[in-house]
């Protein structure tokens, strides 16, 4: 009896003529997972805060996986923060920095390198102190602080951790804290005066941008 091509033999492998599943069959194609790479998103820097090691209990044992947290920014202004959970460890991080670029926030800066002025962020049982400095102090911060001012493009900061040490709680933090810094012009244009009457005569003339 002849046999068709993509026939199967009983008990035997597949033939040629039948497409084969390998492991990755659930994983989507090669270019929907890196649709975002290059282009425009070539300008982003990417820095690995943290990762861990997890576990999901499931009928019949425990599931291992990762967690990666992520910070994403250009250096310019604009930073923002994700976390991925996946089995493998490139897939956690991809997943943590898609998420990074879609929670981007701008933050007001002082000549480009600093804040404008000190603050104070909570969240949980962390907090943070941050506050602007003078040209050449560098970024005096730690941990995922010092990742976050780097994305970010901050030259001049100092910064401390009083709370938790977890890096999640410390991320949000900082986070909460840059939410609430607002430049003179803004707050010149909310009040409804000129940014001279914000900040007084004195004030050098780089505070006002």
């Amino acid at each position: 009896m002849a046999r068709t091509p993509g026939a199967r033999t009983a008990g035997g492998p597949p033939t040629a003529g039948r497409p084969r599943r390998g492991g990755d069959g659930d994983r989507p194609p090669r270019r929907d997972r890196d649709r975002d790479r290059g282009g425009e998103d070539s300008e982003f820097v990417e820095k690995l805060v943290g990762i861990n090691r997890v576990a999901k209990v499931v009928k019949g044992g425990r599931r291992f996986g990762f967690a990666a947290i992520v910070i994403v920014g250009d250096r310019k202004g604009r930073v923002g923060y994700g976390s991925g959970k996946a089995r493998e460890v490139p897939e956690a991080i991809r997943k943590a920095t898609e998420q990074a670029r879609r929670n981007l926030v701008r933050v007001p800066l002082r000549e480009g390198r600093t804040l404008h002025h000190d603050i104070i962020g909570h969240y949980g049982a962390g907090e943070v102190v941050v506050r602007a400095a003078r040209p050449g102090t560098g970024i005096i911060a730690g941990g995922p602080m010092r990742a976050i001012f780097e994305a970010l493009g901050v030259q001049d900061v100092v910064a401390k951790s009083v709370g938790t040490s977890n890096p999640h709680n410390m991320i949000k933090a900082t986070f909460e804290a840059l939410s609430r810094s607002v430049s003179p012009r803004t707050v010149a244009q909310r009040r409804g005066k000129k940014v001279s009457e914000i900040l007084g005569k004195g004030a050098p003339a780089e505070a006002r941008e």
